[in-house]
């Protein structure tokens, strides 16, 4: 009889041993205690934002880690749609694009995650996040209601939220918390069905017992238009203002529930021609210990910014494009490598938890492989039956990138001369219709550049009967605000004289793949093109290469391109797109190249799309590889647009609060 009390004491010591085990794991919001409660108890999540789509996945693991190490508990990321369903219905989650293995390795680092899946996500990335293609429909209203809209957004989280579940907090996952659409009150819309329609499209795919929230800037205009009952709203702010005021438009909304900062800035973005934002340590730890203080949840944007590879970057307005570099002044660089901002983060972060032990990774070692010759290949004219696979388009009127079902990169528009212009005569896009720059040549011969809210005219010669070739450039879509309908190309008509240019051919260029699959041959001799160089010339290809010894250790490493006497282009590594350079605007001037993208079994191939003007008739036709990055050169400041950038980024400093309240613009 003992002996069966003491089997079954220890079957009651079991089964509530397994009852122990087997207890829910819950992540949910104390209205009664403002707070968060993780499996019960009271908790507050300290976050960096770290966007995967800007890092390659071989460095995942270092950036995470650094994070852990500078105490972070969780963090944040976007999920950018037009990054994984380029075109309609084919979904890519491989490679770099592989979000389940991003999201388990966070969670075998130990990290919770924030996931903010959009669909639109700004983030200073092409459109917002939202594909280009939504544009096929020219008349779309963007995040509202509209029917083709709606359709397109159900098709695209049907297939990313049910890989989304298995990681939520309460199925073992690391997810703790999903953002529902993005600083929807900054939209015009304000369409609050559209917002209810997320939520009940979130709620069917993920349940009723995950944690949904919006953000918005922290004021009570943009929390009217971007909160949602059953959506609980957070607010974002930037270093060196009033927290208890910024705080205080989170309590409009949610006057009980834990305070969180879902973007507190850690520096800024930057654009083409203005010059790079610098934001001190100090003052982003000052605040940081304020919020921290208050006892609020807080995410730094971001923790590392990373790279805007290829044609990823967005644009604000008036049109300000982004550079390749997402660096943003983060604590982490855009190469991963460690600041004073991080270890000034790290230290404030360690007066209100523990931090893990050991030694924080170290920076990746950088190597200068030194000089590159350059050869030029040829013209894209030259090139043009290579480049462009399907050839041209006929049509009256020109062609938008989106009615040739092309999304990013470059196209080219032919026509010829109606007329003869032997005195410098205006060719105009009366409509600002060029969008976002154009290379204009005159029978191979480089005439001038249009741009988009800068130069609508230019003065050209030619006879009647002369070929016409106008290169636009999609320079990144819009990604902020109502301009986000951003179609490309020419948009417009261009006149000659005033008189509407017609009968034109389009060519859609496939140059990615062209340089990937090695396609751009036939160098000519420097004799027989450098007699031709003019200070504008022809858009052109160029190509070199180097080896890097297998025999030394540790080879190859992380490095910097830059480009001596170079204007701007495009720039391919081994094929891989590294971004645009554009010294001659700044504020960058060296290209980040990982790693992985260089190869000590073959030579390495460096090929460039030159778009204006190369310096190869002064005999220094190189690029340079350098161990440092030089990413904040003087400039000539763009001053409208530069102090519009500081109000948005002070929104919060701390002015009598005039202006802190209800300023937000990023």
């Amino acid at each position: 009889m003992a002996f069966c009390v003491y089997v079954l004491l220890l079957w009651f010591a079991g089964a509530a041993f397994k009852s122990t085990l087997a207890a829910p794991r819950t992540f949910e919001i104390d209205y009664k205690n403002n707070c968060f409660r993780k499996d019960g108890d009271p908790f507050r999540y300290i976050s960096g934002s770290i966007h995967y789509s800007r890092i390659p996945r071989v460095y995942w693991k270092d950036r995470l880690l650094k994070m852990y190490m500078a105490g972070l508990n969780a963090i944040q990321t976007y999920v950018p749609w037009n990054y994984h369903e380029p075109v309609p219905n084919q979904y890519i989650f491989s490679g770099d694009r592989d979000l389940e293995y991003f999201l388990q390795l966070a969670n075998d680092i130990g990290f919770l995650v924030v996931l903010r899946p959009g669909p639109y996500i700004c983030a200073e990335w092409d459109m917002g996040g939202l594909p280009a293609w939504l544009l096929n429909k020219t008349d779309i209203v963007l995040r509202s209601s509209d029917p083709d809209y709606i359709r397109a957004v159900d098709n695209w989280m049907g297939n990313l939220l049910p890989k989304i579940k298995p990681f939520l907090y309460q199925n073992g996952g690391p997810i703790i918390t999903v953002q529902v659409e993005n600083e929807y009150g900054s939209y015009f819309a304000c369409d609050y069905n559209y917002l209810r329609h997320l939520t009940q499209l979130f709620r069917h795919h993920l349940g009723n017992e995950v944690v949904l929230f919006t953000t918005d800037g922290a004021s009570v205009g943009f929390l009217k238009c971007g909160s949602l009952q059953d959506l609980y709203a957070t607010v974002d702010f930037g270093p060196g203002g009033n927290v208890t005021a910024a705080f205080a438009a989170q309590r409009y909304a949610e006057p009980h529930g834990p305070l969180v900062n879902s973007e507190f800035y850690t520096g800024w973005l930057d654009h083409w021609g203005e010059h790079h934002s610098v934001v001190s340590a100090s003052i982003v730890a000052k605040s940081l210990n304020e919020i921290l203080e208050a006892g609020a949840s807080v995410n730094l944007y971001m923790f590392i910014g990373g790279t805007n590879f290829g044609y990823w970057n967005g644009a604000n307005t008036p049109y300000a494009p982004q550079p390749t570099s997402y660096d943003y002044d983060a604590p982490l660089t855009e190469a991963g490598d460690l600041t004073g901002k991080y270890f000034a983060i790290r230290h404030v972060i360690q007066q209100y938890k523990s931090i893990p032990e050991g030694p924080v990774p170290p920076s990746t070692p950088k190597y200068a492989y030194g000089a590159v010759k350059m050869n030029k290949l040829k013209t894209l004219s030259e090139a043009l039956d290579t480049v462009s696979f399907s050839g041209p388009v006929k049509t009256i009127y020109p062609l938008t990138f989106t009615d040739i079902n092309q999304h990013f990169g470059y196209v080219l528009y032919r026509t010829k001369l109606p007329m003869n212009c032997s005195t410098p005569t205006p060719l105009s896009s009366p409509l600002n219709g060029v969008r976002d720059r154009a290379y204009v040549s005159v029978d191979g011969v480089a005439a001038g550049v249009l741009e988009r809210d800068k130069y609508i005219t230019i003065n050209i010669t030619g006879t009647a009967g002369s070929q016409l070739d106008v290169l636009v450039e999609n320079m990144g879509r819009v990604n902020y605000g109502k301009g986000i309908n951003d179609f490309k190309g020419l948009t417009s008509n261009l006149t000659l004289n005033s008189k509407v240019l017609t009968d034109w051919l389009v060519y859609s260029l496939s140059i990615d793949e062209a340089v990937s699959q090695g396609l751009l041959t036939g160098s000519q001799t420097e004799e027989m093109w450098s007699t031709l160089v003019t200070p504008l010339s022809a858009p052109a290809f160029y190509s070199g290469t180097f080896s890097i010894p297998n025999g030394i250790p540790d080879l190859p490493q992380d490095t910097y391109i830059e480009f001596p006497g170079w204007t701007k282009g495009q720039v391919w590594m081994n094929g891989f797109n590294l971004g645009r350079y554009w010294p001659k605007r700044g504020p960058q001037l060296t290209l980040y190249v990982p790693a992985h993208v260089l190869s000590t079994d073959a030579p390495n191939n460096v090929t460039l799309l030159e778009l204006e003007s190369d310096p190869c008739s002064s005999g220094s036709c190189t690029v340079q590889f350098t161990a440092i990055p030089v990413i904040n050169s003087t400039v000539a400041h763009t001053t409208a647009h530069a102090f519009h950038s500081v109000l948005q980024y002070y929104s919060f400093v701390d002015l009598n609060m005039p202006l802190e309240i209800g300023f937000h613009i990023r």
